[in-house]
């Protein structure tokens, strides 16, 4: 999966943490349907069950992990129970993500427990995975990580306060990531999928009119795409899917 692999996706082992609904959900049966062997990650069972039968059905190999990136007992372990189910991990991506309190609030009525626990699904639990799953990307000198965030982490919106500190100091991880990476045929990409019509968008935004909203299904196009092409994805690049052309 480095920049000389073949753009193949088949036979390759995806990690993917919010798997069970959204752009993460869109990307799981995408990448299985095109012969990946995927591992999704979600907090409910019901969620990753549905995945794995949709993808199973249609002839792929899928399999679930019930998890909350956040919690520092579950975060560690998905890392080992996905090598064991689909071999070393060649795309991580990190989908998973929690608005902060909701209804969102203004940075003066954010509970400070709110911003925590932002931080903790948000940045640190993706930092534990990265730790626990990059070193054998490393061994391999080969692997991609992709970082799903938002304008939000650059741009000041009333009310978004937690969701936004919390994707600032994800994507400064993920640069930081690149830079250390650099060499290594390893490739850290934060990709920005602009705004979906998802669940969170809903819960986030409950008047917006969904028909002016992209649909996950062909932001997960473009995702995959950025995975498998270091030409539309180089390492430490920031890429806003809806502005990537597919081929």
């Amino acid at each position: 999966m480095n920049a000389n692999a073949p753009k193949d996706i088949r036979g390759t082992s995806w990690l993917i943490t919010g798997g069970g609904r959204g752009l993460g959900r869109a990307v799981a049966l995408l990448a299985g349907s095109k012969g990946a062997k995927v591992v999704v990650v979600a907090r409910t069972r019901a969620d990753t069950d549905e995945v794995v039968a949709t993808i199973r059905a249609d002839g792929g190999t899928a399999h679930a992990i019930v998890a909350d990136v956040g919690r520092k007992d579950q975060t560690y372990a998905i890392a080992g129970q996905a090598a064991a189910l689909v071999g070393p991990i060649d795309v991580l991506v990190h989908g998973a993500a929690t608005l902060g309190p909701r209804p969102l609030a203004t940075v003066l009525e954010t509970a400070c427990e709110d911003l925590e626990h932002a931080l903790l699904v948000n940045v640190v639990g993706p930092h534990r995975l990265t730790k626990a799953v990059v070193p054998s990307m490393l061994l391999r000198q080969a692997g991609v990580v992709l970082h799903v965030s938002s304008d939000a982490a650059s741009e000041a919106y009333p009310t978004w306060g937690a969701y936004g500190a919390s994707k600032a100091a994800f994507e400064l991880l993920a640069r930081t990531l690149a830079v250390e990476a650099e060499g290594t045929g390893i490739r850290s990409v934060i990709v920005d999928p602009g705004e979906m019509d998802t669940k969170m968008h809903a819960d986030a935004l409950p008047d917006a009119d969904r028909t002016l909203l992209t649909q996950p299904a062909a932001v997960a196009r473009k995702l995959i795409a950025v995975a498998l092409d270091a030409a539309l994805g180089a390492n430490g690049a920031r890429v806003v899917l809806q502005n990537v052309r597919e081929s």
